[in-house]
C-alpha cells in the first residue's frame, strides 16, 4: 500500500483559507481515489499537523510523505514545518515521515496565477494595462525572487505596458510603490495577479491597496482548488515516497 499523503497549509484565523484548502484537497482525492489522503494544518486552523500524524500513527501506519502547500521555500518550509517533523516523530515511535519539496518553481504555477488573470478581465498585448504581481513577501530572498522572476516572464513576453512583483509584507515594493512604477512606464490601468493559494488578510492587504490606487483595477482570485494544482501535490508526493507512477496508489 502506498503511504498516506498528509497535505498541510500554513492556516489562517480567515475560514476562506482552510475552506479553500479544504476544496483542493478535494480535488488531490478525486484525481487518486485510492489514495488516503488528508488535510493539516501548521498553525491557526485544525486540524494541525501533529495531531494527524499521531491519527496516522495509532491506526497503524509507519511510513507517510507530507507535502507543503507552500509555494516558496521560505521560513515555514525551512523552519517551522521540519521542526514540527521532528517533535511528532520523536514521540511516535517507528513512525517515518518524508516531507516533499515546495510547490515552486514548478510551471503550472505562473501558468495557473495566469489563468486566474485571465479569467479576472486581463487580457494580454494590451499596452495600457500594468500587472502587479503579488506575494506574501519573506525575509527569505530567493523566496521573493521566485515572484520577481515571473513577473520579469511576463513582462518580456505578454504585451503589457509592465509587469511587477509586489509583496503584503516584509518585502519590497509595496503594492503602491509597484503601482507608481507601472504608471512611470506608461500603464493607464492596473491589474492585480495572485501568488497566494488561499484567501485570507494578506490577500484582502493587496486587494484594498491595489483599488486605492485603480479603483477599476481588475484584481484575479487566489490560485486556488484546481487540477493542475492537485497534480502538482501528487507529484510531489510521488518525488518524496519514491514510488513509481505505475505502482504508486496500489
Amino acid at each position: 500500500m502506498a503511504p498516506p499523503l498528509v497535505v498541510v497549509a500554513h492556516g489562517s484565523r480567515d475560514p476562506r483559507s482552510a475552506a479553500t484548502v479544504t476544496a483542493l484537497v478535494d480535488v488531490v482525492r478525486a484525481a487518486e481515489p485510492a489514495l488516503d489522503v488528508r488535510t493539516a494544518f501548521l498553525d491557526l486552523s485544525a486540524p494541525r499537523l501533529p495531531d494527524v500524524l499521531t491519527a496516522l500513527h495509532g491506526a497503524g501506519h509507519r511510513d507517510v510523505v507530507v507535502v507543503p502547500l507552500l509555494l516558496g521555500n521560505a521560513f515555514h518550509a525551512r523552519v517551522d514545518l521540519p521542526s514540527m517533523v521532528a517533535e511528532s516523530t520523536a514521540r511516535l515511535p517507528r513512525l517515518s515521515v518524508s516531507v516533499s519539496g515546495v510547490l515552486g518553481p514548478d510551471p503550472r504555477l505562473p501558468a495557473l496565477a495566469l489563468r486566474r488573470l485571465r479569467e479576472a478581465g486581463a487580457r494580454a498585448g494590451d499596452p495600457g494595462l500594468g500587472v502587479i504581481l503579488t506575494g506574501a513577501g519573506s525575509s527569505h530572498a530567493p523566496a521573493n525572487a521566485a515572484v520577481s522572476t515571473v513577473a520579469s516572464s511576463w513582462a518580456r513576453s505578454l504585451g503589457w505596458a509592465g509587469v511587477v512583483a509586489a509583496f503584503a509584507s516584509t518585502a519590497r515594493p509595496d503594492v503602491p510603490a509597484a503601482a507608481a512604477l507601472l504608471r512611470a512606464r506608461g500603464a493607464r490601468r492596473l491589474a492585480v495577479a495572485s501568488w497566494f493559494l488561499a484567501p485570507g488578510r494578506l490577500p484582502d492587504r493587496v486587494t484594498s491597496l491595489a483599488l486605492a490606487a485603480d479603483p477599476a483595477a481588475i484584481v484575479a482570485d487566489p490560485l486556488g482548488p484546481s487540477p493542475e494544482l492537485a497534480s502538482l501535490v501528487l507529484d510531489r508526493y510521488a518525488e518524496a515516497a519514491m514510488v513509481p507512477s505505475s505502482v504508486r496508489y496500489a
